[in-house]
């Protein structure tokens, strides 16, 4: 598999670009590209910000399409890659699982999608996809349907269950993601190593 990382957002409610925010002294996307490095020969980050990533040994693109969106970067990511199979993950989830991550690609064989249900929702940003189905994803953005849930109902998903994700993260901090100045001051005090909160 390729690791794909998404980091083409807008980070509105942030008010900066969340992959640089430090958690224990290093930026988000460190610890993601961290996880990566032992997981995959191959990262690719999509980013319309390439330069901010030079420094990095990985692989940059950016959106392929002019339609702005996170469906828009898993089909750039996609479109980039060579592999069949690809894990997925936002700019702003430092806390991944790499047991985890191994366990969805092994059951990905047959599967267009494997996503996480956690919650009674899905976890898109954190999932295995086929590269085969670029031209269905394709088709959806072009059709102004950005809903990246509305794309299961379209290709063979399997979905991992709260049991089986228990087994590898049972605190399930693999989905915990930063998108407010709130939940980034939530997880710099969680996080073992803050003393100031």
């Amino acid at each position: 598999m390729t690791g794909i990382i998404l980091a083409g957002g807008e980070n509105r409610r942030m008010g900066m670009d969340k992959a640089f925010l430090e958690i224990n002294g290093r930026p988000l996307i460190e610890h993601i590209l961290d996880v990566f490095s032992r997981l995959f020969t191959r990262t690719i980050v999509v980013t319309n910000t390439p330069d901010l990533y030079r420094k990095y040994d990985i692989e940059l693109t950016s959106d392929a399409l002019d339609i702005r969106g996170p469906l828009t970067g898993i089909y750039s990511g996609l479109l980039k890659s060579t592999d069949e199979y690809n894990f997925i993950a936002a700019c702003d989830m430092p806390f991944l699982n790499p047991r985890l991550i191994s366990y969805m690609g092994e059951i990905a064989a047959g599967q267009d999608a494997v996503v996480p249900k956690f919650d009674g929702f899905l976890e898109p940003l954190h999932a295995v996809y086929r590269r085969g189905i670029l031209p269905v994803v394709e088709n959806q953005i072009r059709m102004q349907d950005r809903r990246i849930r509305g794309l299961f109902d379209h290709i063979r998903t399997r979905y991992v269950t709260e049991e089986e994700i228990s087994g590898f993260d049972p605190l399930k901090q693999s989905f915990r993601n930063l998108n407010t100045p709130k939940e980034y001051k939530e997880a710099v005090c969680s996080d073992s190593a803050c003393r100031s909160c």
